[in-house]
C-alpha cells in the first residue's frame, strides 16, 4: 500500500495584516488537504546606516522577526494543523523561494504597493511569481477570507 506525504503548504509572514490573511487562508486550506504549514519569517541587516553613523542595534532585527514569528504559530495554533515555524536570516524573497522547493504551494500577502513605491521597495511578491518553485498564491490587501 502506498503512502503518501502530506501537502506542504509554505506561508511567509512578516506581521502585516496581509500576511495574516495569507497565513489564515493557508491554515484553511491545509485543513482542506489534510496538509501541514510552515510558517517563514526572515530578517536581514540593513543596508544603510543612520546619518550620524551610529551603530544599530542588530539583535533588534531577528528579535523582532522571532516575535512575529512566535506571535503569528500562538495565532493559529489548531491541533489538527501541523504548523512549524522557521525563522531566516536574509532577504524574504530569497528565504521563501527556498522553502518553496519543499512545498506543494506557497502563499504570502501583498500589500499592493505598485508605482513608484513597488519599483523601489522592490515586490517579494513580484520575485516569487517569477522564482518559486512551486504554484503560489498572493493574498491581495483587502481580500475577503
Amino acid at each position: 500500500m502506498a503512502t503518501s506525504s502530506p501537502f506542504v503548504i509554505v506561508v511567509g509572514v512578516d506581521g502585516s495584516p496581509e500576511s495574516q490573511a495569507a497565513l489564515d487562508w493557508g491554515m484553511q486550506e491545509a485543513r482542506l488537504r489534510s496538509g501541514q504549514v510552515i510558517v517563514v519569517a526572515s530578517w536581514q541587516y540593513p543596508y544603510i546606516t543612520d546619518a550620524a553613523g551610529q551603530a544599530w542595534d542588530y539583535t533588534g532585527f531577528e528579535r523582532d522577526a522571532q516575535l512575529i514569528l512566535d506571535g503569528e504559530l500562538r495565532r493559529v495554533d489548531d491541533p489538527a494543523v501541523p504548523v512549524t515555524g522557521r525563522l531566516v536570516e536574509g532577504n524574504a524573497a530569497a528565504a521563501l523561494v527556498d522553502a518553496s522547493r519543499e512545498a506543494d504551494l506557497l502563499i504570502v500577502g501583498s500589500r499592493g504597493l505598485g508605482g513608484f513605491a513597488g519599483m523601489l521597495l522592490g515586490s517579494v511578491s513580484s520575485q516569487l511569481a517569477h522564482h518559486s518553485r512551486c504554484p503560489l498564491l498572493i493574498i491581495r490587501s483587502g481580500a475577503e477570507k
